[in-house]
Order: structure tokens, then sequence, then C-alpha cells
């Protein structure tokens, strides 16, 4: 019981780790996204400039593009400062002192779409959970307490047995004497009653807990296996059609906006929508990643890596 327990400590510290390096990594991939978006953004001003300097726009469109700038700097501090929070937690729970600017994580921030069956999680799950073990390990030692508290209750014959030789002078044949004892003690009310009865209470209140244990075990993939398949849902369109038509409208109205062919407001639209796509995108695959964790804490272990 002692070594379940111990493995089940370590499936959620494991658990715990593995949802701060995911929101690390999500930290990260937004400070990136930041970083792009405001690169961009640079570029528009220039071209915006440039229009203005040969008469395109008017002075209020190119202070309304500059202004807007102030949104895309604000962003990218944020994001600098949650990546240096997440860093800083992460570190926490490694128990590391390297200081956080000189700390770095890397791994793969991308979904995988492929999911097997619920069925054969729920299978690992109760061949691999710990705290199933130690629920089922603790009916057991039940089981044992109620046999010991029965046999406490019992009495056990006492035998004996002697030899002994004395000299006999009537009878010279009863030189020696051989001979046999039985002791049975009468408990008539001392027979550990409450002891027996405690024992088998403890015996259903075990085989309850992990009945419940057991319903709660399948609760968990359940819940686990309905998250990460939503997520699945809704990063296949992203990935397949959304991310390609934010880039492209971008692009299109951006190069619209250059020769005149587009307004200021489309222009801002056009590249607010990209940023929402984009960072809608990353969230649902540090969403994902988290109920992968999830799952595999459900589960007992690593089943999605």
């Amino acid at each position: 019981m002692a070594s379940s327990q111990h493995q089940d400590l370590e499936r959620n510290l494991l658990f715990s780790l593995r949802s701060q390096f995911v929101q690390t990594l999500q930290a990260k991939a937004v400070l990136e996204l930041a970083r792009q978006e405001l690169d961009y953004y640079d570029h528009l001003i220039d071209i915006s400039r440039e229009r203005y300097s040969k008469g395109d726009i008017a002075q209020i469109d190119l202070d309304r593009i500059e202004l807007q700038r102030v949104q895309y700097e604000s962003d990218l501090q944020t994001a600098e400062v949650n990546l240096r929070t997440s860093k800083i937690q992460l570190l926490i729970l490694l128990n590391d002192r390297t200081p956080v600017e000189q700390f770095d994580v890397t791994g793969p921030f991308d979904f995988l779409d492929q999911l097997q069956p619920l069925d054969a999680f729920r299978q690992i799950a109760l061949d691999t959970r710990p705290d199933l073990k130690a629920a089922l390990e603790s009916v057991q030692q039940a089981n044992t307490n109620h046999k010991l508290a029965v046999a406490n209750g019992s009495t056990d014959p006492t035998l004996g047995a002697w030899y002994t030789y004395n000299p006999s002078f009537s009878n010279p044949y009863a030189n020696q004497t051989l001979g046999l004892s039985v002791s049975i003690p009468l408990r008539i009310f001392d027979r550990n009653q409450g002891e027996k009865a405690r024992t088998q209470l403890d015996i259903g209140r075990n085989q309850r807990l992990s009945d419940a244990i057991h319903a709660q075990v399948f609760g968990d993939v359940d819940s686990a296996y309905a998250q990460i398949d939503s997520n699945l849902i809704l990063l296949r369109p992203y990935k397949a059609k959304y991310l390609m038509q934010a880039t492209r409208v971008r692009d299109t109205v951006t190069y619209a906006y250059q020769r005149g062919g587009a307004s200021l407001l489309d222009l801002l639209n056009a590249q607010s929508d990209y940023r929402n796509v984009q960072l809608a995108y990353l969230q649902l695959i540090g969403s994902y990643l988290t109920a992968a964790s999830q799952l595999n804490l459900a589960v007992g272990r690593e089943v999605i890596q």
C-alpha cells in the first residue's frame, strides 16, 4: 500500500510538472507570435509613411496606424512577463536554482491527430492506476486484520508431557512414570468480539472506497478523453484551413492597401483577424497538451507524449 501511494504521489507531481511545462511552451510561442506581429506592423507603418510622403493618405490615417502600435508593444511586454513567470514556476517545481535569465525550455508545441478508442484507455487505467491498486490492497489488508481478530478471539489447547524416574520400594515396577496433560481455557465472555466487529466494518468501508475510486477512474478517463477529443475537432480545421485563410487575407489586404485598393479600416481588421486566429490556435494547442497531460494522469502512465 505504501508503495502504491508513493507511486500515486509521483503521478500527481508529474502532472503538475507537465502542466507547467506546457504553460511555459505556450507562453514562449505567444511571445514569438507577439514579436512577429510587432515586426509585421512596423512594416505596415513603413508602408504608410511612404504613402503619406507621396500624398496617398492623410496625416490622421498615419497617426491612427502609429497609435495602434502601442497595442502590439503592450502585447509583447505582457507575453514576456508571462513567459518569465512560467519559467519561475517551472524552476520551483524542478527545485532548480538556475537564474531565470539562463533557463529555457524547448519541445514540440504541436498536436498529434491520432487517438486510441476510449475503451483502450479505460483498460490501461484499470491495470495501471496506483491509487486503485492502493484501494484494492487496503481491502486485502482489512480482510487480513479481520482474520487476525478472529484468531485472537479463539483459544488454543495447551499440551503437556512429562517423564520421571522415582524408586519405589513397595512396587519395583513403578520406578519410571510417563504423563500427558491437555489444558483448554474457557473464554466465555472475552472472545475479542469488539475487534471482530470493527474489522468486519472496516472491510465493508474499504470495499466501498475501492468502488468509489473505481468509478472515479472511469470518470477521470472519460472527462480527459472528451476534452482532448474536443480540442482535436477544433484544431483540425485550424491547421487545414483557417491559418492559411487568415494569412492569405492579411497579405492580400496589405498588398491592396499598399496600392490604394483597400481602406485603413480593412487593413486594421485584417491584421486583427490574423492575430486572433493565430492566438486562438496557440491556445488550442496549449489546451490539447494540457488535456493530454490530464489523460496521462487519469490513465496512470504515458499514453500521449
